[in-house]
């Protein structure tokens, strides 16, 4: 079985950051994005990934290759974005008839039994009680689990159970079939083809497909949430900090993820803060916050706060979202 992972889109929600770093690279509790991702399905003994790549796809395949060589990798371009449902559809030449795959998108940390899900025969889908299914794909069961019934963004939902983007799919044959026949019919919700509407054609022919719980799921497309996931991962990894250099004059409150090369002085950093590689901080105050790598803080207070790579911030006491290579200097008086 193989994995496939799109991460094609150009994350609009995470402007400015996502204009020079894809979504799926955006740093959150000392690791990229992607990186939890694919961590995740090693352990559960995928050794084959499909990428499919687009914006800025480039830093997707040389981070993969960098820091997973030991993987069989793929990587697929969708020139045009047309959805979830055309991004899948052009892994159709790389995946045998015979062959199940099991698709995770690539903006979205989960957790969930994926062994057990791995284990049960049968095609499955995760599935997660939402607030607003509106914007999900939208799930209907019948009295044993089964699924029923899925529709794509509902203006009346059907339920609140949310494809929240995970799928187990045994019969890939028949599942690029139904893609093939929607992309021939031109067959679009709301614009996109959908991967949502294929497998509702595969349910239609009696296709059956389970559902599978997901324990904690983070859509890390809104600064907000970004944040939110950065502080419960630091607290369930614990000290995350570079043994190999001292902080002079500075008090660190746990938890945090200080990656190698920082030089910290005169601050006061945490409670959940993510420090990149080689980031500078002096006489300054951090909290709730991901700083990117290599980036300069002086005379700052900040919190609530996601800072791109190589950036420059001096005296400054907000809550901000800055993109990569971007000074700031408010030490200055205003008029």
């Amino acid at each position: 079985m193989k994995a496939i992972i799109p991460v094609a889109g150009v994350g609009v929600r995470l402007r400015p950051h996502t204009y020079s770093q894809p979504k799926p690279l955006i740093p959150v509790a000392g690791k990229p994005i992607l990186g939890f991702i694919i961590d995740r399905l090693v352990e559960a003994g995928f050794t084959e990934f499909i990428f499919v790549i687009g914006y800025l796809g480039e830093k997707i395949e040389l981070f993969v290759r960098e820091n997973y060589p030991e993987l069989t990798t793929y990587f697929v371009i969708q020139h045009t974005r047309e959805g979830l449902g055309h991004a899948i559809w052009l892994c159709r030449d790389i995946v045998e008839d015979d062959e199940g795959v099991f698709i995770a998108l690539g903006d979205t940390i989960f957790d969930a039994d994926l062994e057990t899900v791995l284990a049960e025969d049968g095609s499955a889908l995760g599935l997660k009680k939402v607030d607003d299914p509106r914007d999900f794909g939208v799930a209907e069961l019948d009295n044993d689990g089964k699924i029923t019934r899925l529709v794509e963004k509902p203006l009346i939902p059907i339920s609140n159970l949310a494809l929240v983007g995970l799928y187990k799919i045994i019969e890939s044959k028949a599942m690029f079939d139904a893609l093939d026949y929607n992309l021939n019919k031109s067959y679009k919700t709301q614009g996109e083809f959908h991967l949502t509407d294929a497998l509702m054609l595969m349910i239609k022919d009696n296709i059956p497909f389970k559902s599978f719980k997901i324990s904690n799921w983070y859509d890390c497309g809104k600064k907000e949430i970004l944040l939110e996931t950065n502080a419960i991962l630091l607290k369930k990894q614990g000290k995350q900090k570079d043994k190999d250099f001292a902080y002079d004059n500075t008090i660190i409150i746990d938890p945090v993820s200080i990656a190698k090369g920082c030089q910290i002085s005169n601050s006061i950093i945490g409670p959940n803060v993510t420090l990149g590689e080689g980031a500078v901080v002096d006489y300054s105050i951090i909290r709730d916050s991901i700083i990117g790598n290599y980036s300069n803080i002086e005379d700052v207070v900040l919190h609530h706060s996601v800072i791109g790579s190589d950036a420059n911030i001096k005296g400054l006491s907000q809550s901000l979202s800055i993109g990569d290579n971007t000074e700031i200097d408010l030490s200055q008086s205003m008029t």
